[in-house]
């Protein structure tokens, strides 16, 4: 740990020190949402990692005609 984490580490616990047991509570209940936020954050960036190119190849097709002008009937929803 460096001086600072130990730093922000004591000032925290002094600080709890000073709360009734209700609301010490309520900061490791706090603590633990941003823990598990933490986690579900980390485990959603290792999934992005984990993509594959080319898992579908061959499942789409584009039309013939994709390039062509839409009818007029589109534009004014008729």
């Amino acid at each position: 740990m460096t001086s600072q984490t130990l730093n922000i580490t004591e000032t925290l616990i002094a600080q709890l020190q000073t709360l009734p047991p209700e609301q010490q509570q309520m900061v490791v209940n706090f603590v633990e949402f941003l823990a598990q936020k933490n986690a579900q954050s980390q485990l959603s960036q290792n999934r992005k990692k984990r993509r594959v190119a080319g898992l579908h190849e061959g499942m789409g097709c584009i039309s013939d005609d994709f390039n062509e002008p839409l009818p007029d009937e589109f534009w004014m929803g008729e």
